[in-house]
């Protein structure tokens, strides 16, 4: 039986690099080929910036990011094929997932609810000649689900099966759980709040670094708690799940609001620290709220900050701690995976059941299909 292979990619909150899996499946499991992060030009991530802080609205430049963000990631997977001498024939399905510049999951005034990928689509089937799975989220929401996070569904289909507790902490620029629990016919997650995506926009804005590596600034300042107090009053951490976030909610305009209401200024430091502490306090509480004990493993970038992963084994002193790359896969690649899995599955034309996760009313078919 010929042996097929699929592409998976995104880019996430953060908006480091495009993630791209090279996968096949045997029996289910995946089995990942290759994993590369092709970083994305800066030109490209400023531009993207400004449609995802809601400062530029017009339509030529949402237009033409969405081009150029679909040329990047075509790009991304040729890079791929070409490395591992395959043809376009030799691919089922490429998964992109594309780059989120608005998430809203929760209807406004106008009664709407809506999420936004760019990355056209039919930009990258034609210039890879590949058969092109996007806009993953959508029809999740039509069927009254938040459309995020998505993750959850994968994570079900490939740590779920376990005789103890489990629960899969992803640590992107958003964090999300994952409870894999024995109680639990098929297990619940959501979005907790920020893992990455504030630490990240602050050092940006504060030092002009993209991230902080090991989490080392943060480890130079101290906590304030007064700042901690302010931003734990959010009213999201408080919400029910189904729930899901991005940086509509969680962005500078957020934390300088919190920051005005201090009484003298805080060192930039002490920010970033305290910062991480609402990383990890939040996730923390979250998953307190349903397990006591048991393993929790661990993927997305966050798992590379050592004074976060630090913070919350202290915090889960009750839990043992692992990484995916355990269990087989490398935990910067589990969301890349998890698109080429959700491609693999609309091909197939086998709906996904996201709703433990997202609130829909029903499984649905995640992506739409664009051919060559």
């Amino acid at each position: 039986m010929k042996r097929e292979l699929y592409i998976g990619m995104l880019s996430g909150t953060s908006m480091d690099a495009v993630d791209c899996a090279l996968v096949s499946f045997n029996n289910g499991v995946p089995v990942v080929h290759d994993f590369e992060s092709f970083e994305i030009p800066q030109p490209l991530k400023t531009m993207v910036s400004s449609l995802i802080r809601n400062e530029t609205a017009d339509l030529k430049t949402y237009g033409t990011a969405d081009i150029l963000v679909g040329r990047l990631f075509a790009e991304s997977a040729l890079t791929m094929m070409q490395k591992h001498n395959l043809a376009p024939e030799d691919i089922t399905a490429i998964g992109s997932h594309g780059q989120t510049i608005w998430h809203q999951p929760v209807a406004d005034m106008h009664n709407s609810r809506f999420t936004i990928q760019i990355g056209d689509p039919n930009t990258i089937a034609h210039m890879t000649k590949v058969t092109t799975v996007a806009d993953f989220r959508r029809h999740d929401m039509a069927a009254g689900g938040q459309g995020a996070p998505l993750a959850p569904a994968f994570h079900q289909a490939i740590f779920g099966k376990s005789s103890s507790a489990r629960l899969i902490l992803n640590l992107g620029g958003i964090a999300n759980i994952t409870v894999l629990s024995p109680s639990h016919a098929i297990g619940f997650g959501y979005d907790t709040g920020p893992a990455n995506t504030l630490l990240d926009q602050w050092i940006r804005h504060s030092n002009g670094q993209e991230f902080d590596e090991d989490g080392g600034w943060a480890k130079s300042g101290k906590v304030n708690a007064l700042l901690l107090d302010l931003m734990l009053d959010e009213p999201y951490f408080l919400l029910p799940h189904p729930k899901s976030t991005g940086r509509e909610l969680f962005n500078l305009s957020w934390l300088q609001t919190k920051l005005t209401l201090l009484p003298e200024p805080c060192k930039p430091e002490d920010v970033q620290a305290t910062l991480l502490e609402l990383s990890a306090l939040t996730i923390a509480q979250q998953i307190t709220n349903h397990l006591t004990a048991g393993e929790i493993l661990v993927c997305g970038g966050g798992i590379h900050n050592r004074v976060l992963m630090e913070r919350l084994t202290g915090l889960l002193s009750g839990f043992r701690i692992a990484s995916t790359n355990q269990y087989g896969l490398n935990p910067d690649s589990v969301e890349a995976v998890a698109f080429a899995w959700f491609s693999q599955q609309t091909m197939l034309g086998l709906p996904i059941d996201f709703s433990p996760y997202t609130g829909a009313c029903k499984p649905v078919i995640a992506g739409g299909i664009y051919q060559v």
